[in-house]
């Protein structure tokens, strides 16, 4: 890894998992589905797309939980198997990607979602305006 190369490191709630990115993510997005919105027990989630080459290390032991999603493709949350934050996301559709969760790495300068899957989904309170939204779905 070349010196210049940023890298940043997500930690879930206890710190017991740790995942060390370098790079920049593809893409950063939140997500207003009913699963991202029971997932993470808010109004949405908020991630970003890093190449799955972009870990450098990790650390802590995992668990997964994989369901279908509206498409009729998988997607498999993984999360503390001590506290039970979802620390990544990995997609049929995403190959050879992952979906890191944003407030895993504790970066306030982390880029905002340049877009919102699911807006018709969001609660009506949620002004995120200045973001492209996805296809209808």
């Amino acid at each position: 890894m070349q010196a210049d190369v940023r890298t940043r490191t997500a930690a879930c709630s206890c710190r017991g998992v740790e995942l060390v990115l370098a790079g920049e993510p593809h893409r950063v997005y939140a997500c207003s589905c009913l699963e991202c919105q029971r997932c993470t027990g808010s109004a949405f989630s908020y991630r970003a797309i890093y190449a799955e080459s972009a870990i450098v290390s990790r650390k802590g032991e995992t668990r997964t939980w994989r369901r279908t999603g509206t498409s009729g493709q998988w997607l498999e949350q993984e999360f503390c198997a001590r506290c039970g934050s979802v620390v990544l996301m990995r997609a049929e559709a995403l190959k050879a990607a992952i979906s890191v969760s944003a407030g895993c790495l504790e970066d306030r300068d982390f880029p905002a979602p340049q877009l919102l899957h699911w807006a018709k989904r969001k609660h009506r309170w949620l002004c995120l305006q200045d973001i492209a939204q996805s296809r209808p779905q």
